[in-house]
């Protein structure tokens, strides 16, 4: 557990110095917007697409990898949805914010921790991970706005156009078709690639850190509190059943254990205030669960994954 909070600390850092420069006004809101747009649009793309193009799927695990990342995603979002329609306990655009807190991953967390416990391997099999999740998540998401938002995406065409518009997804699938068709990165642009996705994981927890909202928890702790027990308490689980199914071992298995534990992700708070959801929810779901990490992050990958 020592090792866990240990590899949490250089990450934790940027979080608290980006929270610090948000509220001493050393940025104006403009700036911090702009810095989120420039990772999720640009920087976080540009990683991801150097990591996926430029390394081979031989060798790796990644059926069952795939196995536990989709089979953990399908039981949290099935169980969310049984449960909204069975209680019917909150507004339906409340309940999006909910589902995007159970269901979506803080990917600058994961990728950060991934590369701290496993160097350049787990940083590759946390690519891998996050390639599989974020086509899944996103493909969740937007049909829970599409059913339960309050800008409700109508007919097939605006709900591709709202998949294939998002940056990860055409940055994961840009990554993928270089990796198995075999073709992969040449060194130039390769480099260039590495050089800009370099700044994607500390301007991307400065981002986290500066969208903490700690004042705005307290008017929404309910759909915080229950997004945060899917998040921290089933998934987990579900994830340690299915790679003990699975055999998953080595930088594999911790790199898809570590993106099934971290927060929520501040993407989320984007997706609402597009499709129609809950927006102010969402913010403090982010912020509950972010806050909640440091200290939940450690116990979970001890005592449910055994990682040290």
């Amino acid at each position: 557990m020592g090792s866990t909070a240990a590899a949490l600390l250089p990450i934790v850092a940027p979080i608290l110095l980006g929270f610090a420069l948000r509220k001493s006004r050393f940025l104006s809101d403009e700036a911090w917007a702009g810095m989120e747009k420039l990772t999720y649009f640009v920087l976080f793309p540009c990683l991801l697409v150097r990591t996926l193009g430029a390394q081979t799927l031989v060798g790796v695990p990644w059926a069952g990898m795939l196995s536990v990342v989709a089979g953990t995603l399908l039981t949290v979002a099935t169980v969310l949805v049984l449960w909204h329609r069975l209680s019917a306990s909150v507004r339906d655009s409340t309940f999006t914010s909910i589902f995007q807190g159970g269901v979506r991953f803080n990917t600058y967390i994961a990728l950060a921790v991934a590369e701290a416990f496993f160097g350049a391997e787990g940083l590759a099999m946390g690519a891998v991970a996050a390639g599989f999740m974020i086509v899944l998540i996103n493909l969740f998401c937007i049909s829970a706005f599409a059913i339960w938002g309050n800008a409700a995406i109508h007919g097939i065409y605006p709900f591709v156009r709202a998949v294939l518009a998002n940056p990860l997804i055409l940055a994961c699938t840009v990554g993928w078709t270089l990796s198995l068709s075999q073709i992969g990165l040449p060194d130039i642009p390769a480099d260039m690639l590495e050089v800009i996705g370099r700044a994607a994981l500390p301007f991307g927890l400065l981002a986290v850190g500066a969208a903490l909202q700690p004042e705005a928890i307290r008017a929404h702790l309910k759909p915080a509190l229950i997004a945060s027990t899917i998040q921290f308490g089933l998934k987990p689980l579900t994830a340690l059943l299915l790679i003990s199914a699975t055999g998953l071992i080595g930088a594999a298995c911790g790199a898809v254990a570590i993106a099934l534990i971290v927060p929520t992700a501040p993407s989320g708070y984007i997706l609402a205030r597009q499709l129609g959801g809950d927006a102010p929810a969402i913010a403090s779901i982010i912020t509950f669960q972010t806050l909640l990490a440091f200290v939940l992050m450690p116990l979970i990958a001890f005592w449910v994954f055994g990682l040290e």
